[in-house]
């Protein structure tokens, strides 16, 4: 059995399926997805469904991100987020194009299942983007750092490489965890179209949302599986390459 771990997929449904069948993903492997499943490309509707199906095949946990409480709101409550709507929200809406009202209540249940994090056996924290209390998240008091953060991502990056973590100076957020796996903030944005190491912590976005490709990674053996990059997978389409 193996442990997957899945980053930000943006509606980038060709790209999920390509990384899953790269991966020969089994029915005992384990699935870990980060959250942002929605907004971007045309298929975020059509993902969310297959996410639904792949969970009566696999173990899987789906992490929530900010993209997809969002969309929980909109289908809650037909809100639209300004923001949401100008960042992919307008694309969401219109994959749902032809659902019916029970398949969006059943998406919407998806939605609202969805844990804000996950530790698992091996003290492995799995979160769309991270946390700010040095205390470890269950001490977070706001619970939109975990899907908004960067301050983790950005102190594992300018940390130095050379310092052990049972220095006085190793930050105390990134001691409570064997390993931390997030998504949210783009490698490409530093110019990497690959999954990214910094301390203990792993970011698995590698910009599906934009010009990048959607990444899985073994998180054992730290195999590393990718899609296409999505531009050339829906070479009609923008994306959030706005």
């Amino acid at each position: 059995m193996r442990t997957l771990v899945i980053g930000d997929i943006h509606g980038g449904l060709k790209a999920l399926i390509q990384v899953l069948e790269s991966a020969k993903v089994v029915a005992e492997d384990k699935l870990f997805f980060l959250g942002d499943y929605v907004d971007g490309w045309s298929e975020s509707a059509q993902v969310i469904q297959y996410l639904i199906e792949q969970s009566k095949t696999n173990e899987c946990v789906f992490i929530k991100g900010n993209h997809d409480a969002w969309a929980e709101t909109w289908l809650a409550e037909g809100h639209i987020n300004d923001i949401w709507y100008q960042h992919g929200g307008k694309e969401t809406i219109e994959s749902y194009n032809g659902f019916t009202e029970e398949e969006k209540e059943a998406h919407l249940n998806f939605f609202e299942a969805m844990p804000m994090y996950h530790i698992d056996a091996e003290n492995r924290l799995f979160v769309h983007a991270g946390f700010t209390s040095m205390h470890g998240v269950e001490k977070e008091h706001n619970i939109q750092s975990f899907y908004f953060d960067r301050t983790l991502w950005e102190m594992a990056l300018t940390m130095d490489k050379r310092m052990k973590k049972i220095s006085k100076f190793y930050p105390n957020r990134l001691k409570h965890y064997n390993e931390i796996y997030i998504g949210h903030t783009p490698t490409i944005n530093y110019f990497v179209m690959h999954p990214m190491n910094a301390a203990n912590v792993w970011n698995i976005d590698t910009g599906a949302a934009f010009t990048g490709r959607l990444s899985a990674v073994d998180v054992d053996t730290k195999e590393i599986f990718q899609s296409d990059k999505l531009p050339d997978l829906y070479p009609n389409e923008k994306g959030r390459n706005k």
